[in-house]
Protein backbone atom coordinates (compact mmCIF):
# COMPACT_ATOMS: atom_id res chain seq x y z
CA UNK A 1 0.00 0.00 0.00
CA UNK A 2 1.37 3.41 -0.94
CA UNK A 3 2.34 5.68 1.91
CA UNK A 4 1.17 9.30 2.10
CA UNK A 5 3.93 11.78 1.45
CA UNK A 6 5.15 13.80 4.43
CA UNK A 7 3.89 17.00 2.71
CA UNK A 8 0.36 15.62 2.27
CA UNK A 9 0.30 14.37 5.83
CA UNK A 10 1.16 17.82 7.19
CA UNK A 11 -1.33 19.73 4.99
CA UNK A 12 -4.37 20.82 7.05
CA UNK A 13 -7.80 20.00 5.65
CA UNK A 14 -9.16 23.01 3.76
CA UNK A 15 -12.61 24.43 4.53
CA UNK A 16 -14.92 24.74 1.51
CA UNK A 17 -15.30 28.33 0.32
CA UNK A 18 -18.80 29.63 -0.42
CA UNK A 19 -20.24 32.66 -2.20
CA UNK A 20 -20.97 34.14 1.25
CA UNK A 21 -17.25 33.94 2.02
CA UNK A 22 -16.70 36.15 -1.02
CA UNK A 23 -19.16 38.67 0.38
CA UNK A 24 -22.40 37.71 -1.39
CA UNK A 25 -25.15 36.46 0.92
CA UNK A 26 -27.61 34.67 -1.36
CA UNK A 27 -29.99 33.79 1.48
CA UNK A 28 -30.21 37.40 2.62
CA UNK A 29 -30.74 38.44 -0.98
CA UNK A 30 -33.58 35.97 -1.37
CA UNK A 31 -35.31 37.36 1.73
CA UNK A 32 -34.99 40.89 0.40
CA UNK A 33 -36.40 39.82 -2.96
CA UNK A 34 -39.44 38.28 -1.28
CA UNK A 35 -40.18 41.65 0.32
CA UNK A 36 -39.57 43.44 -2.99
CA UNK A 37 -42.15 41.22 -4.66
CA UNK A 38 -44.75 42.25 -2.10
CA UNK A 39 -43.97 45.97 -2.47
CA UNK A 40 -43.97 45.81 -6.26
CA UNK A 41 -47.27 43.97 -6.41
CA UNK A 42 -48.95 46.99 -4.81
CA UNK A 43 -48.23 48.94 -8.00
CA UNK A 44 -49.44 46.35 -10.52
CA UNK A 45 -52.11 47.26 -13.06
CA UNK A 46 -54.28 44.88 -15.10
CA UNK A 47 -51.72 45.12 -17.89
CA UNK A 48 -49.02 43.41 -15.81
CA UNK A 49 -48.84 39.69 -16.60
CA UNK A 50 -47.26 37.29 -14.13
CA UNK A 51 -45.22 38.62 -11.25
CA UNK A 52 -41.72 39.52 -10.14
CA UNK A 53 -39.10 36.82 -10.60
CA UNK A 54 -39.24 35.83 -14.25
CA UNK A 55 -36.34 36.36 -16.63
CA UNK A 56 -38.30 39.18 -18.24
CA UNK A 57 -41.22 41.30 -17.04
CA UNK A 58 -44.46 41.03 -19.01
CA UNK A 59 -46.76 43.94 -19.82
CA UNK A 60 -49.71 43.85 -22.20
CA UNK A 61 -50.33 47.15 -23.95
CA UNK A 62 -54.03 48.07 -23.99
CA UNK A 63 -54.54 48.77 -27.71
CA UNK A 64 -58.08 50.00 -27.04
CA UNK A 65 -56.67 52.95 -25.12
CA UNK A 66 -54.41 54.23 -27.92
CA UNK A 67 -55.24 54.46 -31.60
CA UNK A 68 -51.65 54.68 -32.82
CA UNK A 69 -49.43 54.20 -29.73
CA UNK A 70 -45.89 55.50 -29.54
CA UNK A 71 -43.72 54.09 -26.76
CA UNK A 72 -41.61 56.67 -24.94
CA UNK A 73 -38.76 55.56 -22.68
CA UNK A 74 -36.15 57.13 -20.44
CA UNK A 75 -33.44 56.13 -17.97
CA UNK A 76 -31.77 58.04 -15.16
CA UNK A 77 -30.08 57.78 -11.79
CA UNK A 78 -30.28 59.60 -8.47
CA UNK A 79 -26.67 60.76 -8.66
CA UNK A 80 -24.65 62.12 -5.74
CA UNK A 81 -27.79 63.00 -3.81
CA UNK A 82 -27.32 59.44 -2.61
CA UNK A 83 -24.22 60.52 -0.67
CA UNK A 84 -26.47 62.66 1.51
CA UNK A 85 -28.91 59.79 1.92
CA UNK A 86 -26.03 57.66 3.22
CA UNK A 87 -24.94 60.35 5.69
CA UNK A 88 -28.46 60.92 7.02
CA UNK A 89 -29.60 57.33 6.91
CA UNK A 90 -32.66 58.37 4.88
CA UNK A 91 -33.39 55.80 2.18
CA UNK A 92 -37.17 55.92 1.73
CA UNK A 93 -37.28 59.02 -0.50
CA UNK A 94 -34.56 58.42 -3.11
CA UNK A 95 -36.85 55.94 -4.89
CA UNK A 96 -39.51 58.65 -5.26
CA UNK A 97 -36.82 61.01 -6.55
CA UNK A 98 -35.90 58.53 -9.24
CA UNK A 99 -39.42 57.61 -10.33
CA UNK A 100 -40.61 61.22 -10.48
CA UNK A 101 -37.55 62.29 -12.50
CA UNK A 102 -38.15 59.57 -15.07
CA UNK A 103 -41.92 60.20 -15.18
CA UNK A 104 -41.35 63.89 -15.91
CA UNK A 105 -38.91 63.07 -18.71
CA UNK A 106 -41.54 61.16 -20.68
CA UNK A 107 -44.57 63.20 -19.57
CA UNK A 108 -43.21 66.34 -21.28
CA UNK A 109 -43.65 64.47 -24.56
CA UNK A 110 -47.26 63.74 -23.70
CA UNK A 111 -46.68 60.14 -22.58
CA UNK A 112 -48.47 58.40 -19.73
CA UNK A 113 -46.17 56.13 -17.69
CA UNK A 114 -46.80 52.40 -18.05
CA UNK A 115 -44.09 50.56 -16.17
CA UNK A 116 -40.82 51.10 -14.37
CA UNK A 117 -37.74 48.96 -13.69
CA UNK A 118 -34.95 49.70 -11.23
CA UNK A 119 -31.29 48.78 -10.88
CA UNK A 120 -30.01 48.70 -7.32
CA UNK A 121 -26.38 47.76 -6.67
CA UNK A 122 -24.56 47.58 -3.35
CA UNK A 123 -21.49 46.03 -1.78
CA UNK A 124 -23.20 44.23 1.09
CA UNK A 125 -26.94 43.78 0.94
CA UNK A 126 -28.82 45.11 3.97
CA UNK A 127 -32.45 43.88 3.69
CA UNK A 128 -33.77 46.70 5.91
CA UNK A 129 -32.21 49.40 3.72
CA UNK A 130 -33.25 47.63 0.52
CA UNK A 131 -36.83 47.58 1.77
CA UNK A 132 -36.76 51.32 2.47
CA UNK A 133 -35.41 52.06 -1.01
CA UNK A 134 -37.97 49.85 -2.74
CA UNK A 135 -40.77 51.28 -0.61
CA UNK A 136 -39.88 54.69 -2.06
CA UNK A 137 -39.86 53.25 -5.58
CA UNK A 138 -43.24 51.61 -5.04
CA UNK A 139 -44.75 54.75 -3.50
CA UNK A 140 -43.52 56.82 -6.44
CA UNK A 141 -44.86 54.36 -8.99
CA UNK A 142 -48.22 54.08 -7.23
CA UNK A 143 -48.62 57.88 -7.12
CA UNK A 144 -47.89 58.14 -10.85
CA UNK A 145 -50.09 55.22 -11.92
CA UNK A 146 -47.03 53.27 -13.01
CA UNK A 147 -46.27 49.59 -12.37
CA UNK A 148 -42.98 48.64 -10.73
CA UNK A 149 -42.67 45.61 -12.96
CA UNK A 150 -39.15 44.37 -12.28
CA UNK A 151 -35.53 45.25 -11.82
CA UNK A 152 -32.15 44.03 -10.62
CA UNK A 153 -30.64 43.91 -7.15
CA UNK A 154 -26.90 43.28 -7.38
CA UNK A 155 -24.45 42.46 -4.60
CA UNK A 156 -20.92 43.49 -5.59
CA UNK A 157 -18.57 43.27 -2.60
CA UNK A 158 -15.44 45.34 -3.00
CA UNK A 159 -17.06 47.54 -5.63
CA UNK A 160 -18.98 49.84 -3.27
CA UNK A 161 -17.96 51.10 0.15
CA UNK A 162 -19.83 49.71 3.14
CA UNK A 163 -23.23 51.35 3.53
CA UNK A 164 -23.30 52.72 -0.02
CA UNK A 165 -25.29 51.78 -3.10
CA UNK A 166 -26.26 53.05 -6.52
CA UNK A 167 -29.78 53.41 -7.84
CA UNK A 168 -30.97 53.85 -11.43
CA UNK A 169 -34.32 53.50 -13.13
CA UNK A 170 -35.87 52.83 -16.52
CA UNK A 171 -39.38 53.88 -17.53
CA UNK A 172 -41.65 53.16 -20.48
CA UNK A 173 -44.77 55.15 -21.31
CA UNK A 174 -47.15 55.57 -24.24
CA UNK A 175 -48.82 58.36 -26.16
CA UNK A 176 -50.99 58.45 -29.26
CA UNK A 177 -48.94 59.60 -32.24
CA UNK A 178 -51.39 62.42 -32.90
CA UNK A 179 -50.87 63.76 -29.36
CA UNK A 180 -47.09 63.47 -29.19
CA UNK A 181 -45.55 66.72 -27.91
CA UNK A 182 -42.27 67.45 -29.68
CA UNK A 183 -41.97 71.23 -29.67
CA UNK A 184 -42.15 71.30 -33.48
CA UNK A 185 -44.99 73.86 -33.45
CA UNK A 186 -43.25 76.27 -31.07
CA UNK A 187 -43.16 79.71 -32.70
CA UNK A 188 -42.08 83.29 -31.89
CA UNK A 189 -44.57 84.94 -29.56
CA UNK A 190 -45.32 81.79 -27.56
CA UNK A 191 -45.27 82.34 -23.81
CA UNK A 192 -43.03 80.55 -21.31
CA UNK A 193 -44.65 79.45 -18.06
CA UNK A 194 -42.48 78.17 -15.23
CA UNK A 195 -43.73 75.79 -12.54
CA UNK A 196 -41.91 75.80 -9.20
CA UNK A 197 -39.52 73.10 -8.06
CA UNK A 198 -39.28 71.80 -4.51
CA UNK A 199 -35.55 72.45 -4.42
CA UNK A 200 -32.56 70.95 -6.21
CA UNK A 201 -34.60 67.90 -7.27
CA UNK A 202 -31.85 65.45 -8.32
CA UNK A 203 -29.33 67.75 -9.99
CA UNK A 204 -26.34 69.86 -9.00
CA UNK A 205 -25.53 67.89 -5.87
CA UNK A 206 -21.80 67.62 -6.47
CA UNK A 207 -21.52 71.42 -6.36
CA UNK A 208 -24.12 71.83 -3.60
CA UNK A 209 -22.39 69.28 -1.35
CA UNK A 210 -19.02 70.95 -1.91
CA UNK A 211 -20.41 74.38 -1.00
CA UNK A 212 -22.38 73.19 2.04
CA UNK A 213 -20.06 70.61 3.54
CA UNK A 214 -16.57 71.67 2.40
CA UNK A 215 -16.77 75.45 2.00
CA UNK A 216 -19.32 76.32 4.71
CA UNK A 217 -18.47 73.16 6.71
CA UNK A 218 -22.11 72.57 7.66
CA UNK A 219 -23.16 69.29 9.15
CA UNK A 220 -26.14 67.62 7.42
CA UNK A 221 -28.16 67.96 10.64
CA UNK A 222 -27.17 71.60 11.20
CA UNK A 223 -29.82 74.34 11.07
CA UNK A 224 -28.89 77.03 8.54
CA UNK A 225 -30.45 80.41 9.22
CA UNK A 226 -30.13 81.65 5.64
CA UNK A 227 -32.50 78.93 4.40
CA UNK A 228 -34.42 78.52 7.68
CA UNK A 229 -34.06 74.76 7.85
CA UNK A 230 -31.47 72.06 8.35
CA UNK A 231 -28.93 71.59 5.58
CA UNK A 232 -29.80 67.95 5.02
CA UNK A 233 -33.54 68.57 5.08
CA UNK A 234 -33.25 71.22 2.38
CA UNK A 235 -31.12 69.04 0.13
CA UNK A 236 -33.22 65.90 0.57
CA UNK A 237 -36.52 67.39 -0.60
CA UNK A 238 -38.15 65.01 -3.07
CA UNK A 239 -37.95 65.62 -6.81
CA UNK A 240 -41.45 66.71 -7.75
CA UNK A 241 -43.68 64.89 -10.26
CA UNK A 242 -45.47 67.22 -12.69
CA UNK A 243 -47.50 64.44 -14.29
CA UNK A 244 -50.94 65.57 -13.11
CA UNK A 245 -50.68 69.16 -14.31
CA UNK A 246 -48.93 68.10 -17.53
CA UNK A 247 -51.77 65.72 -18.38
CA UNK A 248 -54.35 68.45 -17.78
CA UNK A 249 -52.54 70.81 -20.16
CA UNK A 250 -51.99 68.12 -22.79
CA UNK A 251 -55.60 66.90 -22.67
CA UNK A 252 -56.78 70.48 -23.15
CA UNK A 253 -54.41 70.99 -26.09
CA UNK A 254 -52.81 74.04 -24.49
CA UNK A 255 -49.08 73.40 -24.83
CA UNK A 256 -46.71 73.40 -27.81
CA UNK A 257 -43.80 72.00 -25.82
CA UNK A 258 -42.48 71.34 -22.33
CA UNK A 259 -39.00 71.13 -20.84
CA UNK A 260 -38.11 69.25 -17.67
CA UNK A 261 -35.40 71.36 -16.03
CA UNK A 262 -32.80 68.89 -14.80
CA UNK A 263 -29.00 68.72 -15.17
CA UNK A 264 -27.90 71.68 -17.25
CA UNK A 265 -30.60 73.95 -15.86
CA UNK A 266 -32.75 76.17 -18.04
CA UNK A 267 -29.69 77.01 -20.12
CA UNK A 268 -29.33 73.53 -21.61
CA UNK A 269 -32.76 71.95 -21.21
CA UNK A 270 -35.07 74.53 -22.78
CA UNK A 271 -33.18 74.53 -26.13
CA UNK A 272 -33.83 70.78 -26.44
CA UNK A 273 -37.43 71.48 -27.50
CA UNK A 274 -36.89 74.59 -29.62
CA UNK A 275 -37.27 74.35 -33.41
CA UNK A 276 -34.56 75.85 -35.60
CA UNK A 277 -34.67 79.59 -36.12
CA UNK A 278 -36.22 80.16 -32.69
CA UNK A 279 -34.76 81.23 -29.37
CA UNK A 280 -36.06 81.71 -25.85
CA UNK A 281 -35.95 84.96 -23.93
CA UNK A 282 -36.09 84.29 -20.19
CA UNK A 283 -36.58 87.21 -17.81
CA UNK A 284 -34.48 86.94 -14.68
CA UNK A 285 -36.44 88.08 -11.65
CA UNK A 286 -39.76 86.93 -13.08
CA UNK A 287 -39.97 84.06 -10.60
CA UNK A 288 -38.92 83.75 -6.94
CA UNK A 289 -35.54 82.02 -6.67
CA UNK A 290 -35.60 79.65 -3.71
CA UNK A 291 -33.41 80.73 -0.74
CA UNK A 292 -31.24 77.62 -1.02
CA UNK A 293 -30.02 78.70 -4.46
CA UNK A 294 -29.24 82.23 -3.33
CA UNK A 295 -27.33 80.82 -0.37
CA UNK A 296 -25.37 78.41 -2.54
CA UNK A 297 -24.47 81.27 -4.85
CA UNK A 298 -23.20 83.41 -1.96
CA UNK A 299 -21.18 80.59 -0.36
CA UNK A 300 -19.02 80.12 -3.43
CA UNK A 301 -19.40 83.43 -5.26
CA UNK A 302 -20.77 81.23 -8.03
CA UNK A 303 -21.21 83.16 -11.32
CA UNK A 304 -24.77 83.65 -12.54
CA UNK A 305 -24.31 81.65 -15.73
CA UNK A 306 -22.83 78.76 -13.71
CA UNK A 307 -25.83 78.77 -11.38
CA UNK A 308 -28.25 78.78 -14.31
CA UNK A 309 -26.63 75.80 -16.04
CA UNK A 310 -26.15 73.76 -12.87
CA UNK A 311 -29.38 74.21 -10.90
CA UNK A 312 -33.06 74.60 -11.78
CA UNK A 313 -33.11 77.83 -9.73
CA UNK A 314 -36.66 77.17 -8.53
CA UNK A 315 -38.22 76.30 -11.90
CA UNK A 316 -38.64 72.55 -12.41
CA UNK A 317 -40.80 72.62 -15.54
CA UNK A 318 -41.22 75.10 -18.38
CA UNK A 319 -44.39 75.03 -20.47
CA UNK A 320 -44.52 76.72 -23.87
CA UNK A 321 -48.02 78.05 -24.55
CA UNK A 322 -49.20 79.75 -27.77
CA UNK A 323 -50.21 83.35 -27.04
CA UNK A 324 -53.80 82.77 -28.14
CA UNK A 325 -54.15 79.92 -25.63
CA UNK A 326 -52.53 81.65 -22.69
CA UNK A 327 -55.80 82.75 -21.05
CA UNK A 328 -57.15 79.19 -21.11
CA UNK A 329 -53.86 77.80 -19.79
CA UNK A 330 -53.84 80.37 -17.00
CA UNK A 331 -57.42 79.50 -16.05
CA UNK A 332 -56.62 75.77 -16.05
CA UNK A 333 -53.59 76.25 -13.81
CA UNK A 334 -55.59 78.40 -11.41
CA UNK A 335 -58.36 75.79 -11.19
CA UNK A 336 -55.74 73.16 -10.49
CA UNK A 337 -54.35 75.43 -7.72
CA UNK A 338 -50.99 75.26 -9.43
CA UNK A 339 -48.55 78.07 -8.76
CA UNK A 340 -46.90 79.38 -11.91
CA UNK A 341 -44.91 82.29 -13.26
CA UNK A 342 -44.69 83.83 -16.72
CA UNK A 343 -40.93 83.82 -17.22
CA UNK A 344 -40.47 84.86 -20.85
CA UNK A 345 -41.35 84.14 -24.44
CA UNK A 346 -40.16 82.57 -27.65
CA UNK A 347 -38.39 84.88 -30.10
CA UNK A 348 -37.09 84.61 -33.63
CA UNK A 349 -33.51 83.39 -33.84
CA UNK A 350 -30.81 82.64 -36.35
CA UNK A 351 -30.93 79.33 -38.23
CA UNK A 352 -28.60 77.73 -35.71
CA UNK A 353 -29.75 79.69 -32.67
CA UNK A 354 -32.03 77.58 -30.44
CA UNK A 355 -30.52 79.24 -27.38
CA UNK A 356 -31.75 80.80 -24.17
CA UNK A 357 -31.13 84.51 -23.75
CA UNK A 358 -31.42 85.71 -20.17
CA UNK A 359 -32.49 89.33 -19.80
Amino acid sequence: MAKASPQAANTPARQPITYADAGVDISSGDRAKDRIKYLAKRTFTRSVLGGIGGFGALFQLDLKKWIEPILVSSADGVGTKLKLAFDLGIHNTVGCDLVNHCVNDIAVQGAAPLFFLDYLATGKLDPAIIEQIVTGLADGCKANGCALIGGETAQMPGFYQDGEYDLAGFIVGAVDKSRLITGATIAPGDILIGLPSTGLHTNGYSLARKLFFEVAKYKPTQYVGAIQEKAGTALMKVHRSYLSVIQKLVNAGLTAGMAHITGGGITENLPRILPRSTAAQVELGSWPVLPIFEHLRSLGDVPQDEMLRTFNMGVGLIIVVPADKFSKAKALLNRAEEKFHVIGRITKGDKSDRRVHFV
